[in-house]
Order: C-alpha cells, then sequence, then structure tokens
C-alpha cells in the first residue's frame, strides 16, 4: 500500500513523554495520533500510584481496555452512578465501553502499572470529566 510520500510501514515507537491526564495519572504514550498517525487507536502506559485514583470521567465515543502488569490490585467502579465495583490483580484485563462513567483506585502501598488501548487515538481530547460523580466512590 503506498501512501504520498510512500509505502506504508510498520515501525518501532519508542515512548513519548509522560504527563498528567485531565482525569488525574500519568500517561505515557507509545502509539497515538501524535506519535505516528494512527487514525483509530491510542495504546501506551499509565501508572496510578499509591493511594492514588483517577477521577470521575466518561469517553462518550470510544472503547478502553488495560491490562495490569504490576501492582498488588486496583479497583474499577462503572455504571452510571459508579455503583459497580471490580478488583484487578496483576494479570487481569480491564474493559470499560464507550459512554460509561468510571473510576480506577489503587488503595495499596505498590504503584499499579497498566497497559492501555483506546479506539480513539486522540487519548485526551475525549476525555468528559464527571465532577459530579466523585464523591460516589469512597
Amino acid at each position: 500500500m503506498e501512501t504520498a510520500t510512500g509505502p506504508k510501514l510498520g515501525r518501532v515507537v519508542p515512548a513519548g513523554e509522560s504527563y498528567q491526564g485531565k482525569q488525574g495519572p500519568n500517561y505515557t504514550p507509545g502509539i497515538s495520533a501524535e506519535t505516528v498517525g494512527s487514525e483509530r487507536l491510542w495504546l501506551g502506559s499509565v501508572v496510578l500510584p499509591p493511594g492514588g485514583r483517577t477521577k470521575a470521567h466518561v469517553h462518550d465515543h470510544h472503547e478502553s481496555a488495560f491490562y495490569l502488569v504490576s501492582g498488588d490490585e486496583a479497583e474499577l467502579w462503572t455504571g452510571v452512578q459508579l455503583e459497580h465495583r471490580d478488583v484487578a490483580h496483576a494479570g487481569d484485563y480491564m474493559y470499560i465501553p464507550a459512554g460509561v462513567p468510571h473510576v480506577a483506585v489503587n488503595r495499596v502501598a505498590t504503584p499499579a502499572l497498566f497497559v492501555g488501548a483506546r479506539t480513539d487515538p486522540n487519548e485526551q481530547e475525549s476525555v468528559v470529566m464527571r465532577p459530579d460523580l466523585d464523591a460516589n466512590v469512597p
């Protein structure tokens, strides 16, 4: 397959600069619109520090998936009022459908390291903050 500038090729991409997301934790992009011109995918890592949590938020039009690489456990709160709680351990995957409010919480003494993917290459542009739900997660 050719583009205006030559053939389309895969490539190795070094980790991008970490940044603090609107929803709280630090994200390190790997694959995104900014790093490789991705059209439908964001892939990177996220660290939730001990005692850390995300702010309540939703991604109206894209799905998210995370793999807990290391850490003791992390809570995932989802639902219209964040009423549903699941606990992930290292080796577990988490899935968040489009349009579902969510919060992740790390209540233990070790950082939780995730590899995450989203079906939006512009990860921060589609974050909708939901401060009205923050108090629903203890």
